[in-house]
């Protein structure tokens, strides 16, 4: 069994919820076993300026240290924002990284999806790292209108990353969602931020919302159990 690292805080709501389904995960496939878990919880307001990618890099990279040092063997980032940095973090990383990006990446070309809508920060949503990747796939990413993203950005920092969770934000998303699929014509929906299935929490009208929470952890008691 590989000792798993998390880099969290990025909210910890999200970071609980990894905690909870990495122990529930494991539990069913051990017979009630838990696994050994080291978390270094950021501080999101110590968060560099996004376009200063090296502090960026460095930062993390103290992380990822500091959990190779507690014993982990591998780790994961529990938020999908930081994978802006992913390629760079990999590389200077001393122990294994996992990708929510390429699991979730996984999961959609499981599911045979060829057209996907993108959710997320406007950070997320304006970059091309989740695009790069599902494009290896020949998988199409579609993210919101700018106007959209923004109504997205404000929710996700002013309510749902500190766990108050609205209905008519729900209802919000919901309809740009639907927007998305009669205008866009997208199969399924990413929920790229670890915030969203907090609000989000199931599929709706009648596509996959691909849940990166759930996919990564997944991941990570795959690798935790077999290294696969």
């Amino acid at each position: 069994m590989r000792r798993i690292g998390i880099v969290g805080g990025l909210g910890p709501e999200a970071t609980i919820d990894y905690y909870r389904m990495i122990i529930d995960a494991y539990r069913g496939h051990s017979k009630g076993d838990a696994p050994e878990i080291v978390i270094y919880s950021m501080n999101m307001s110590d968060f560099p300026d996004i376009n200063q990618r090296d502090k960026v890099i460095a930062w993390f990279a103290n992380a990822c240290e500091a959990l190779h040092k507690a014993g982990a063997d591998f780790a994961v980032i529990a938020a999908n924002t930081p994978h802006i940095v992913y390629d760079d973090l990999k590389r200077i990383s001393p122990i294994p990284l996992l990708s929510i990006v390429e699991e979730t990446c996984r999961a959609a070309k499981n599911l045979k999806l060829k057209r996907v809508g993108l959710m997320g920060t406007k950070v997320t949503m304006s970059s091309d790292f989740y695009i790069r990747i599902f494009s290896r796939d020949s998988i199409t990413v579609v993210v919101p209108t700018a106007q959209e993203q923004d109504y997205i950005n404000d929710k996700l920092f002013a309510e749902i990353m500190y766990n108050k969770i609205v209905d008519t934000t729900r209802q919000g998303l919901l309809k740009i969602a639907k927007r998305m699929i009669d205008d866009d014509g997208i199969e399924g929906l990413i929920l790229g931020c670890t915030e969203l299935p907090l609000i989000l929490t199931k599929d709706e009208f009648g596509i996959p919302f691909l849940n990166t929470t759930r996919i990564h952890v997944d991941s990570v008691v795959r690798y935790c159990m077999s290294g696969e």
